[in-house]
Formats: structure tokens, C-alpha cells, sequence
């Protein structure tokens, strides 16, 4: 559950659009966020609120784990935290990036905020404990915030074990993941069937299937919602290379590409929490930016749909 441009540049985008200056504005001690609030989102099952923009970390954070405290992430991380970021999501699955993630937290300051979520990715009840276990420890945490099952593998197993760790103060909260739109109907049937906290797949302005029956549902069942690939792996940005941001993107503060499509998702009332990844700072300071200012009204991301469309 990534989100990379596919080797595209995004920082033509950035420069065009004006998010270059944003940027400029953010990056020294965010002094412009310091004066604004994000915006947050309820977490149904709690009343807990939450950053609407999160951080994946397939793929970006799957780095040299021991050199990661000297690396550049440890000032992609930092701007994380400085404009209001509290979610960040791994999982097993993604190589060294539980630990590397574990490292950075060491190596930033004020991470009061933070709301670590991972996930159990095996087979078996004591396989899945011990994946738990090390995730724990590779994060250098004492309590998971979220434990998700990875694309449902096992999940009969773990489900029983992550309401035995809820119970116990383990984790906080259970969730169960999918994402490319596997699985969709059976985990329509877990939603309708399983108290669950969260639930994360992918949803873009390009890819909005789930919008018929799964965020319904989730809102209907009272179930939190993590937005995996919101720039369907980067093709919404060569999709939409060399194009103009429209104007009227100024109307629910949008300089970017990439918040035009941040902003899209975080509209839907639907939408808990996006996790976008990256390693780059430029591209984590304007993710962010997304989760500031106004979101688009129902007539809006119409007219948004319609625009991409006719690029």
C-alpha cells in the first residue's frame, strides 16, 4: 500500500502550481501552519480525532535501516510531524520500513502526536503473535495505536487476537486492509459482520468504486476509513503533466496537483485518513498542506471529476 510517481517527477508539478513557495513558507520551523488548525477527522468508534493526512511508508521508508537516523527521511519525518501529522502506517510487508520508521522516531523531536499503525501479515495464531511482537519492538513502542490485518490474510485467526490485545491494552484499535480492489466482496462481508474500528483500501478521484458500497458501509457501521494509493501509483500526475491547475482551485485553498487530489479524498465524509508516501521533503511538506484550509462541497468534486476528465 504505496504511493510512488513511478519514476515521473513531481516537482514540475510543485514549481508550476505554486506549492514550490508554499513550501518555502513551511519548511523553516512551519510558520505558517503554526497559525492554522488541521483538519482532523473523527475516529467513530472513540470520538478520537485524527490528522485527515497521514503517512504510508511502503516502498519510501524500505531503506538501509542502520543508516536511517543520518538520512534525509529523518527531515521528511520531522516536516511530518511540524504541520500536523499524527498516522503514520506500516506494515511487514514492507521490508525494513517498520524499523526504519522505529529510527526515525528517534531522531525527531515532538512526536507527542504520533498514532503508529502497522499490520499482522502471516499465517497462524503464534506466527502472527510474533510478527506482532517484533513490530512492536522494531517501532520502539509499548502499545500499537492500530493493528490491522494485511489484505485479510488469516484474518479469522488474528481477529481473535487483536480483541484479545484491545482487551489487554496491546493496541488501541483493530482494523483489517486491502488495496488494487482485491477482495472487495468478502471484506463488504467482514464490514457487515465484524466489530471493527478501521478499515484501509484505496480510493483516488480516478479509482472511486469503493464510493458505491464500501464507504457507505463503513459509515454506516461506524468504521474509520485509511485511503491507500491516492495518486493511483503516480499516474494521476502524468495524467495530468503539463495541464493547468484550474483557478477555481484557489476556492478550497488548493495550489498543487497533488493537494487537488488529496483534497478530493479527505472531502468525502466517508474518509478518515489518507496515507500518502514519500521520501522526498518538498513533496511531504505540500501533502500536508492538504490537510489545511477548505475541502471541496459535493457540487465541487463533480466539477473536479469533470475537469480531470476532459484533460
Amino acid at each position: 500500500m504505496n504511493e510512488t510517481t513511478d519514476g515521473f517527477s513531481r516537482r514540475r508539478f510543485l514549481q508550476s502550481s505554486g506549492a514550490a513557495a508554499l513550501f518555502c513558507a513551511l519548511a523553516p520551523a512551519s510558520a505558517a501552519t503554526s497559525k492554522a488548525t488541521p483538519i482532523k477527522k473523527i475516529i467513530p468508534s472513540s470520538g478520537e480525532q485524527l490528522s485527515v493526512i497521514g503517512l504510508g511508508t511502503s516502498r519510501t521508508f524500505d531503506v538501509d535501516s542502520g543508516a536511517a537516523a543520518q538520512s534525509p527521511l529523518v527531515e521528511v519525518m520531522q516536516a511530518f510531524f511540524d504541520n500536523g501529522g499524527q498516522l503514520i502506517d506500516s506494515s511487514p510487508m514492507y521490508g525494513s520500513a517498520e524499523a526504519v520508521t522505529g529510527e526515525l522516531l528517534k531522531a525527531v523531536s515532538d512526536t507527542r502526536e504520533l498514532f503508529t499503525a502497522t499490520k499482522v501479515w502471516t499465517y497462524g495464531k503464534n506466527e502472527g503473535i510474533a510478527q506482532m511482537q517484533q513490530s512492536m519492538r522494531r517501532l520502539g513502542v509499548d502499545q500499537i495505536d492500530l493493528m490491522q490485518i494485511h489484505n485479510l490474510r488469516d484474518w479469522k485467526t488474528h481477529i481473535e487476537t487483536l480483541r484479545d490485545w484491545k482487551q489487554q491494552g496491546k493496541i488501541r484499535y483493530l482494523g483489517i486492509t486491502t488495496s488494487h480492489g482485491r477482495y472487495h466482496g468478502e471484506l463488504e462481508t467482514i464490514l457487515q459482520q465484524q466489530p471493527l474500528d478501521f478499515v484501509q483500501f484505496s480510493y483516488n478521484i480516478e479509482d472511486r468504486t469503493v464510493e458505491q458500497r464500501l464507504l457507505p458501509l463503513a459509515q454506516e457501521r461506524g468504521i474509520a476509513t485509511l485511503i491507500n494509493r491516492p495518486y493511483q501509483r503516480g499516474s494521476l500526475f502524468r495524467k495530468v503533466r503539463g495541464k493547468p491547475l484550474p483557478d477555481w482551485a484557489a476556492d478550497f485553498d488548493c495550489t498543487s496537483w497533488g493537494q487537488f487530489f488529496l483534497k478530493f479524498i479527505a472531502s468525502h465524509p466517508g474518509v478518515t485518513c489518507i496515507i500518502p508516501a514519500t521520501s522526498k521533503l518538498k513533496h511531504m511538506v505540500d501533502n500536508m498542506a492538504a490537510g489545511y484550509g477548505r475541502l471541496p462541497d459535493a457540487a465541487t468534486r463533480q466539477r473536479m471529476i469533470g475537469y480531470l476528465e476532459s484533460l
